[in-house]
């Protein structure tokens, strides 16, 4: 049952989470999946909590450039 309960509260968060996503320009979009994407590269490669920020940093300033 606890089970249960965590997936439907799961799934309401990313709901949630996606329909803020809706009225996004693309220069916004752009900046979000380029945070998305560093923090991940900056994980994998470092390993630690300063490399995942650096990357989602760097990321960030890197999408929103993208034209």
């Amino acid at each position: 049952m606890k089970s249960n309960i965590t997936k439907l509260v799961f799934l309401a968060a990313l709901a949630s989470t996606l329909s803020a996503c809706a009225d996004m320009t693309p220069a916004q979009r752009h900046t979000a999946a380029g945070v998305v994407v560093g923090g991940v590269a900056g994980n994998i490669l470092g390993g630690d909590t300063g490399s995942t920020l650096g990357g989602a940093a760097l990321g960030g300033v890197i999408g929103s450039q993208i034209k």
